[in-house]
């Protein structure tokens, strides 16, 4: 592996100029705020372990700041950025400061929610800074759709860093406690300040690792099948699981009927379940009942 430059992590002076020469103002609209500080990212590549074999997929990688510390430690990196001007831009910072490693670099210039396959071997871990606006529906898309990755790194509002490594009972486990949990073990691995971030964004971050399950979660029932439950039992989260399910199930009766057969209390409510739980719940439903399968992907906001 080649080694790089010791200066070709991107600096605030750096990240400011590229932007300037680029235009780029970070825009709300898409969740952006640059890295600008090199020791940030060499913390979070570190925090997910990245390994000399990993193929790393990192989404939004913006101006490269966390690109070019990936490259740094991976193999090879794959970046997906939805952005037409920072996504044209990258391929030539990175082969200006990591010319050594610019053939293990690929870029997909697309949105992450329409991503379903990606150059190269197949990714092993994925490592990003996440917009805000879209990170728990990102994170899943990419979880569900590319199995082979292992480990799972990303940066988040630090609200929605504790929902997603909450367990049952806690008060923010919701719908993407539920459905990351589906997938991986997940748990919080550190905070970010505000300060290492152009602009300073006006909420924390949360860091947050999930490992893949060697085993997952055993049932005949399909992963839409129990996200649906999970959506109905979350969509009206103060009502006891028999009300909430009731669309779901058909009626009232025949959600009762599926929360004992699964072992379930009609009158528990969803923030006290595991994944395995509503998974049983989802194996329980009784063929013909009037409920549609919900989006499998819901903002933040709703769990």
């Amino acid at each position: 592996m080649s080694s790089p430059a010791p200066d070709a992590l991107l600096g605030p002076a750096d990240v400011r100029e590229l932007a300037g020469a680029l235009g780029v103002r970070p825009t709300k609209q898409r969740g952006q705020n640059f890295v600008i500080d090199a020791n940030t990212v060499r913390r979070i590549v570190r925090t997910a372990q990245v390994r000399p074999d990993d193929t790393v997929v990192e989404v939004g990688p913006g101006l490269g700041s966390l690109t070019l510390a990936l490259l740094e430690a991976a193999d090879r990196v794959t970046a997906v950025e939805i952005d037409d001007v920072l996504a044209s831009a990258l391929p030539a910072t990175i082969a200006a400061r990591m010319p050594g490693r610019a053939d293990r670099f690929a870029l997909v210039h697309s949105d992450a929610m329409h991503v379903t396959e990606l150059p190269g071997p197949p990714p092993t871990a994925l490592v990003a800074n996440l917009p805000y606006n879209v990170a728990v529906p990102v994170l899943l898309h990419m979880l569900g759709t590319f199995p082979t990755i292992e480990r799972t790194l990303v940066m988040v509002q630090a609200e929605v860093a504790d929902r997603l490594a909450a367990a049952p009972g806690s008060k923010v486990y919701g719908v993407p406690s539920v459905k990351a949990n589906w997938y991986a073990e997940v748990k919080r691995a550190g905070s970010i300040g505000r300060n290492v971030f152009w602009p300073a964004p006006n909420v924390d971050s949360g860091l947050v690792a999930l490992v893949r399950r060697t085993d997952p979660v055993a049932t005949t029932a399909s992963r839409r099948e129990v996200f649906a439950v999970v959506d109905a039992a979350f969509a009206q989260r103060r009502k006891t699981l028999r009300a909430a399910l009731a669309g779901w199930a058909g009626s009232a009766a025949a959600a009762e009927a599926a929360l004992v057969a699964a072992g379930v209390s009609p009158q528990a409510r969803g923030e006290s379940l595991t994944v395995e739980e509503f998974a049983r719940i989802a194996e329980h439903k009784v063929p013909g009942g009037s409920a549609g399968a919900p989006a499998a992907h819901k903002e933040p906001g709703s769990s």
